[in-house]
This record gives C-alpha cells, sequence and structure tokens, in this order.
C-alpha cells in the first residue's frame, strides 16, 4: 500500500517542486491567441467581424484596392502602423516612406506574408497576428514574448 501510494503522490511532489523552482514573477510561455484577447478601443479591433485565415490570424480589408495583386515572389512597397493590444504603437512607416519586401521569402513575420497575400494595390487591410505568426517566445524589442500584434496596413505597388 505505501508503494502504491508512493507512485501517486510522486509525480504531483515533482509537479509543485517544477512550479516552486519558476519564481512568482515568471511569466509563462504560452502563445498568445488573438481570438480571445482584449484590444484597445483605439484600435477598432472587432475579432468577430474579422476574417479568420486560422489560429493566429484574422484579417479586415478597410478599403479593397483595384490594382496589381499581392502574391509571393514578388516586391511590393507598403506603409503599416503596428500596435500592441493595449493599444501602444510600437511601429509605422508613415512619415518615414514606405518599407519595401518580396512577399512569401521570410523577409517579414509569417503573419504578414500571410495576411498581406491576396491585397491588390491601393487596399488597406488591417491585420491581427498572434504570437506563433509574429515574435513568438522572444519578442523583438518592444515588442513583448507571445505578444498579439495588430496592424494596419497599405499596399502602394507590386511589382
Amino acid at each position: 500500500m505505501f508503494r502504491t501510494l508512493i507512485r501517486r503522490v510522486a509525480p504531483l511532489v515533482g509537479a509543485v517542486l517544477l512550479t516552486a523552482g519558476c519564481g512568482s514573477d515568471s511569466t509563462p510561455d504560452i502563445p498568445s491567441n488573438p481570438a480571445v484577447e482584449v484590444y484597445a478601443s483605439s484600435l477598432g479591433v472587432n475579432i468577430a467581424q474579422m476574417t479568420r485565415k486560422n489560429d493566429n490570424l484574422f484579417v479586415q480589408d478597410l478599403v479593397v484596392g483595384t490594382g496589381a495583386d499581392a502574391i509571393a515572389g514578388r516586391s511590393m512597397d507598403l506603409h503599416y502602423t503596428g500596435w500592441l493590444v493595449n493599444g501602444n504603437r510600437f511601429d509605422t512607416s508613415v512619415g518615414r516612406g514606405p518599407i519595401t519586401i518580396t512577399l512569401g521569402v521570410g523577409q517579414v513575420i509569417q503573419g504578414w506574408d500571410q495576411g498581406v497575400a491576396g491585397m491588390k494595390v491601393g487596399g488597406r487591410r488591417k491585420l491581427v497576428i498572434g504570437s506563433a505568426l509574429g515574435y513568438g517566445r522572444t519578442g523583438s524589442g518592444s515588442i513583448p514574448p507571445n505578444a498579439t500584434l495588430v496592424f494596419d496596413v497599405e499596399l502602394i505597388a507590386v511589382r
């Protein structure tokens, strides 16, 4: 009976010891889930009204363009502004000129490669990107680990 008790209790004791070593201020390494985030009202995000591309990418066309399509392998110029879900802006190209990328070759985060695809020149799109398609568990600069990101993107040109 004592051995049975040890076999049942030992895994629990191990789990408690592992948890105790983490410290109370450790942030769990849990990828973000855009579907359950609370967004600052200034961002204008309503997940229920967006198109779900997958668990980590939601898109909404704000203006549908009429020019050339954004497809993988093509070079394109875009304006963008990026925010954290609390409404803090972390980056923008506005005032600096558009950025140039080649879509689908890993120059940008996966959420951009997937979220910009299919836009047309002149279009504006809101992207909500979970951490698995963003900067993941490490974050980047002012972007914390496992952060959901919100971008407004405007497609200027495709070459």
